[in-house]
């Protein structure tokens, strides 16, 4: 893990077990295919984010619900050992959140979650000041999310999956970061600061809608494409604490982005700080 530095960041989110299994092709509606054997795996979209903030080097700390169950235990002891705090990880009677995803052999995936014990995330103990950033997404109620963006002025939030968010809450935030078909849904006229990734064509910094910075991504040999969004969030959040310049931060996101990809599952490629800048060294 690269070294730690004097900064804190919470991750707001949804913690689930991905059950995940791979086939050939992903099935049409209606189609049944078969599959490889079916893999537990540590996933939700804040999870995933926590643990590579974590990785990268960044004091992180989990905020989430999970149930009172062995999968609530799993996956509060998988991210400790990742290197996050979860003392805030709060507990609820519904079952933890799970996810149930589909890969094909060209790294594609379908996703079905339900949330579970996300749904019971409270904020109302939660002291936000500590921290130098809040990174969330929508994996969590839509009042987690307005409290949020009410009580901090460093929000990044990661609109997936594509839900309504109000005018007012969007605007509050630091940083909104959708992928292209989320970014339909929003005014980028009207956001200071909105990242748009754009899968193999990389990422767009728009500031009141006009272009700041543009990255493209780098090729490579995609073996798993679940968790890549989720790795450029955090990458994106552990420059944006640091004070990183647009162009910067972008490029240092969308490559660790990339490097995700390489390995399957959520979780199984998170990058450290040093390596995604050898990796730029490397490119550059």
């Amino acid at each position: 893990m690269s070294e730690s530095v004097p900064y804190r960041a919470a991750v707001v989110g949804s913690m689930n077990t991905d059950l995940v299994v791979r086939v050939a092709q992903l099935p049409r509606p209606g189609e049944t295919v078969v599959g490889d054997d079916v893999r537990r795996l540590a996933g939700g979209k804040g999870n995933n984010q926590a643990a590579a903030l974590a990785r990268m080097g960044v004091d992180t700390s989990m905020v989430a619900c999970v149930g009172r169950d062995e999968l609530g235990e799993w996956l509060t002891s998988n991210l400790a050992e990742m290197g996050a705090d979860t003392s805030l990880i709060q507990h609820s009677s519904r079952p933890t959140g799970s996810a149930y995803i589909t890969v094909d052999d060209a790294g594609e995936n379908q996703i079905v979650v339900s949330p579970g014990a996300n749904a019971d995330l409270d904020l109302a103990h939660v002291d936000l000041d500590p921290f130098d950033v809040v990174l969330a997404q929508m994996e969590v109620a839509a009042d987690v999310v307005d409290e949020l963006a009410r009580r901090t002025s460093s929000l990044i939030l990661n609109v997936a999956p594509a839900r309504d968010v109000s005018p007012a809450t969007l605007v509050r935030c630091a940083v909104v970061i959708a992928n292209e078909l989320e970014a339909e849904r929003l005014d980028l006229d009207e956001l200071a600061h909105c990242v748009v990734t754009r899968g193999s064509r990389g990422a767009v910094h728009y500031s009141f809608g006009d272009v700041v910075a543009e990255e493209p991504a780098p090729v490579v040999d995609a073996l798993d494409t679940v968790g890549a969004g989720d790795v450029f969030c955090a990458a994106y959040a552990s420059r944006y604490v640091r004070n990183d310049e647009p162009g910067a931060a972008l490029r240092f996101a969308v490559a660790a982005g990339a490097m995700a990809t390489l390995a399957p599952g959520a979780q199984g490629a998170l990058p450290s700080t040093d390596e995604v800048t050898q990796w730029l060294d490397r490119a550059s």
